[in-house]
This record gives structure tokens, sequence and C-alpha cells, in this order.
């Protein structure tokens, strides 16, 4: 919207697309609303368009925007997309049951190599505030310890955990979110320290950090696999395609009715909106009793 690059999505168009996701849109770092200039590009290029209403789709950045050029008078719908789970106000985001069997599925594929060689192996996966694909993947993949931004752990409980279970099955699953902190506690795991336009740093080693830790204190061969943009690919599951499809209906009916500075959101199985501030207020954690739940299989 800030370079006028429109294609229209005809009906042509997106026939067939189920099977891509959301890849056809394509992504953007981009923040408009860093400067006026970018922010009158972009209302010219709606007026450019004939394009009376946008439905934002993204996480919590994309939607903050989109909070942005209604408060400015744009008519805006919100729809929630982020594999992290973490947007208040709705049960899941699509792209999160996606990632998670992702996740499972390579869970699975290390369990084998963790057994064969008796090691522990650390999966690193995504998670910059909130835990949810670390949690719900673990569960699934039957994890023998879970670590979330959201819960504090101590290293040496860690280890000892480890080892004790080394003596009775020897070898463990552990998965990591990537925005665990260091125990050293300095802040986030960098892959760099440079920014993108919202601030975000681009996070990954935590995994390594933690992995080389348990090695040196168990004495127990230890491999670490970082997922990364792994989890972001790939043909979206049943449930997300399904989920999306709701969204996206909710979200035209809800520009039909005027009802516009609204998210759709999933609440107890049910489609409904809710305001954009309620949903770019604060990123949403992991809901505890998932964690007590997995905590039960942990050592």
């Amino acid at each position: 919207m800030i370079n006028g690059v429109v294609e229209p999505l005809t009906l042509y168009a997106v026939s067939g697309i189920l099977h891509r996701g959301g890849t056809i849109l394509g992504t953007s770092r981009k923040n408009p609303t860093k400067n006026e200039e970018d922010i009158e590009k972009v209302r010219d290029n709606l007026r450019r368009f004939g394009i009376n209403a946008l439905i934002a789709v993204g996480g919590d950045d994309t939607l903050s925007v989109a909070l942005h050029f209604y408060k400015q008078g744009v008519p805006v719908i919100g729809i929630p997309k982020t594999i992290d789970n973490d947007i208040k106000g709705t049960d899941f985001t699509f792209g999160f049951n996606t990632a998670v069997s992702t996740v499972t599925e390579a869970i699975d594929r290390l369990h084998t190599t963790a057994e064969s060689h008796h090691r522990i192996m650390v999966v690193e996966v995504m998670g910059r505030h909130s835990g949810w694909i670390a949690v719900m993947a673990g569960i699934a993949g039957g994890a023998d310890l879970i670590l979330i931004p959201e819960v504090e752990f101590n290293l040496d409980k860690v280890c000892g955990m480890l080892k004790k279970r080394h003596e009775l099955k020897q070898f463990s699953i552990v998965v990591i979110a990537e925005g665990v902190k260091p125990p050293e506690g300095k802040g986030f795991a960098k892959q760099s320290n440079k920014v993108d336009e919202f601030g975000n740093v681009k996070l990954g080693g935590i995994g390594q950090i933690i992995g080389d830790i348990i090695e040196k204190r168990t004495g127990i061969e230890t491999r670490v696999t970082m997922l990364g943009h792994v989890q972001r690919g790939g043909s979206p599951t049943a449930y997300d395609r399904v989920l999306a499809t709701r969204f996206g209906v909710a979200a035209v009916e809800a520009l039909h009715k005027k009802d516009y500075g609204k998210m759709v959101a999933l609440r107890s199985e049910q489609i409904i909106t809710i305001p954009l501030e309620e949903a770019v207020l604060k990123n949403k954690h992991v809901d505890m009793e998932f964690y007590k739940m997995a905590e039960i299989f942990f050592g």
C-alpha cells in the first residue's frame, strides 16, 4: 500500500490456493506509521485504487498498524494470523495449528535418533514472548521437558532432572521457545543486534546455549536442532484452512455491516468480532493449565 503495488484477487486468481496458505499475499516488515510521508502514500493509494476498506491479515505488529489507520478514519477489519498464537481475544490464530503439527512431526523424528544414540535432543522452536508452540507441540510430541518465556527455570534443577531420567531411560527430548532468557539473565539470545521496523530483534541460539550447558553438567551427549523457518512453511492443516475461511467470511460480513475497527476472533468455537484495541493491548501468554499438565510428564 505504500508503493502502490496492487493486484486484484479475482475468483480466478484465488482458485486452487488453499494448499498454499497465505503465501500468495507475500509479507512485509515495513512500518508505514513511522513517518508521515508513508502514511500519506497509503492514504493516496487507497483513493487512487478506489479501495474503500482494508482487511489487515497478520500478527500484533500488522494489527497495530491497522488500528493506527482506523483511528485516522480508514475503514479497517483485522484478521489474526500468526504461528505464535499470541494475539489477545482469540482462542487461536490461524497458522498456529500448522506450526504445531510441523514441530510435532520434527519431535517425532528426533525421538528415533535420541533413543538410538542415548542422547538428549534439544529442539528450539519459535515463540518470542509466548511459548504456545513449545507447549502444545511438546505435549503432542511427548517432550520430557519444556522451557517457555512465561515460566522461570533453574538450570541446576533441569540438569538434575535429565540426569536422573537418563539412569532409567537413556534419552530425553527438551523443547525450548526462542524467547527463553539465557541463564545469565542478559536479555534474549539474539542472532544479531539489528531490529526490524517494529523494534523486534532476530532471536535464535538459546537452544544451543542451554544445550551446551546441559551436556557439560550432565556428561550426556546433547544435540541441538533449531527448526527456524521450517515452522512457517508448507501446506496448512485442515483445521487452519477451515479457521482461515471462517475468519475471511466473518471479516467480509463485518465490512458489509460497517463494523469497522474490529478484529474477527475465535471464542469457544464461535466467530465473533472484538475491538482492535483489545487485540493489540498486550500479548496473549500460555494458559498455565496447559503447562501444568505438561509438567506432569517432566523428568
